[in-house]
């Protein structure tokens, strides 16, 4: 029943198709990932120098690759929102031009990235407006953004699914709606008809957004923090995030980060353009400590477990893969998967399916074994993948993983018991199985001692 544009709005998918066509692999997703947010950084220097040197133009430039709000997200999975560093940049150097055709252009890019990428035009339609800079193309791009995310949550997805308003609304804003399904227009009248809700939300959990907009602003040696322009740009896209329950919204390292950073770079931008004086050597050196502790806590923080080879994921207990562990276990994991065939549906485990990405049908498991086809009927996948390796070595640490692995074997006993599925390679904990095939016997002895010597499970 998951419908995709139901959930997110995403045409701008289909300008990368051709990309993917040429290169049907799921590492091209991944080098296409680097290409925009790497051309962003060029274009933010091209922005930065219509009004700073050539030197604290590169500064600022060089603080964007080093941002944990850029590198997190690239680090981890193919994401929606990773053009619209790029095209933000490229708008705002397009006013600044005054390229209003291109202008116009780049901003029905920009709404087509996803539903909510329209709330940081929001924020520059308000600062054109209030800065009195182009204040009439500040009203009409605030006026389109407005008219483009009414029509479309309203409207357009709610055509292919009632995620909006049952899933999304209740699971972001649920705390405004009595946590009943709403429009995102009733959500906004739920709020602005509670502002002592609005207001609790806002400074609740106040140490950790505080540290986020530390976080999102040290690149750039706090100086966001202290621009009024910075705070008007970002206004909106950090309204959104600070009103949103849940942990998702605040965390640097993923894709929601990513909403901030134009507006606090290009804030950062017309700072430095106003105190050109103030970029001494001492401010310099400040900075340049700044950046170092902004890189360092991206690498100690482990985004998205890409640096595991390089950093601990937990001290206490202690959980550490080095190369020596992962390129012998990728090896191994990879000639598992081999053995599927390539027109097969598969449900595999969260660390399995970028490799297996390509394929029409495939779930993550234990979630599900189930998909629909194009006649909207259910159907069992052919294959099971499951990579429990991966949940032992973090389960001492993290609960996520000790239910993921718990799931997955109480999963995987319940299709052999039913004879549904049959084990048919199991190696260096992955474990494999297909449809309507029987376990051979040394298999079935090999898993059942598996079993035997897990850990039995925490409450």
């Amino acid at each position: 029943s998951y419908r995709h544009l139901g959930q997110h709005f995403n045409p701008i998918f289909l300008l990368w198709l051709p990309f993917y066509a040429l290169f049907p692999f799921p590492e091209t997703l991944s080098v296409l990932q680097v290409l925009l947010v790497a051309a962003a950084g060029l274009v933010l220097y091209v922005l930065a120098r219509q009004s700073l040197s050539p030197k604290l133009s590169a500064a600022i430039a060089i603080s964007f690759y080093g941002a944990n709000a850029v590198v997190g997200p690239t680090l981890g999975n193919f994401h929606d929102y990773n053009a619209l560093p790029l095209l933000l940049f490229s708008l705002l150097l397009a006013m600044e031009k005054r390229w209003w055709i291109l202008f116009w252009v780049l901003a029905l890019l920009v709404l087509s990235v996803r539903e909510d990428a329209g709330v940081p035009l929001l924020s520059v339609g308000i600062y054109l407006v209030i800065s009195r800079r182009h204040w009439r193309v500040g009203v009409g791009l605030f006026a389109l953004a407005v008219a483009y995310i009414l029509l479309l949550t309203n409207l357009v997805m709610p055509a292919f699914s009632p995620d909006v308003s049952q899933r999304m609304i209740v699971e972001r804003f649920g705390q405004y709606t009595g946590e009943k399904a709403a429009s995102p227009v009733e959500a906004i009248g739920a709020m602005l008809a509670q502002p002592g809700q609005l207001l609790a939300e806002l400074f609740s959990r106040f140490p950790k957004k505080l540290y986020y907009l530390f976080d999102q602003s040290l690149p750039l040696a706090l100086v966001p923090l202290i621009s009024a322009d910075a705070w008007l740009l970002a206004a909106f896209p950090l309204l959104e995030l600070l009103l949103m329950k849940g942990e998702t919204p605040l965390a640097i390292n993923i894709r929601y980060a990513t909403l901030v950073v134009p507006g606090f770079f290009y804030g950062a931008i017309l700072w430095w353009s106003k105190h050109p004086t103030a970029f001494k050597p001492r401010i310099q050196k400040i900075w340049s400590v700044c950046l170092a502790l902004s890189l360092l806590f991206t690498v100690t923080s482990n985004p998205n477990r890409t640096l595991s080879f390089l950093v601990p994921d937990s001290i206490r207990p202690w959980v550490y893969l080095p190369l020596t562990q992962q390129i012998p276990h990728a090896a191994q994991a990879r000639s598992v998967m081999a053995q599927i065939p390539a027109q097969a549906s598969v449900a595999a485990t969260t660390p399995l399916i970028p490799p297996l990405s390509g394929r029409r049908a495939i779930v993550r498991f234990p979630h599900s074994t189930q998909f629909r086809n194009e006649a909207l009927q259910a159907e069992n996948v052919d294959y099971i993948v499951a990579d429990l390796w991966q949940f032992q070595q973090y389960q001492p640490a993290f609960r996520l993983d000790r239910d993921l692995l718990q799931a997955s074997v109480t999963a995987i006993n319940q299709l052999l018991q039913t004879q549904t599925y049959g084990i048919q390679t199991f190696q260096d904990n992955v474990v494999l199985l297909q449809r309507n095939v029987p376990t051979r016997p040394e298999l079935a002895a090999q898993w059942l001692e598996f079993t035997k010597q897990l850990p039995t499970p925490k409450p």
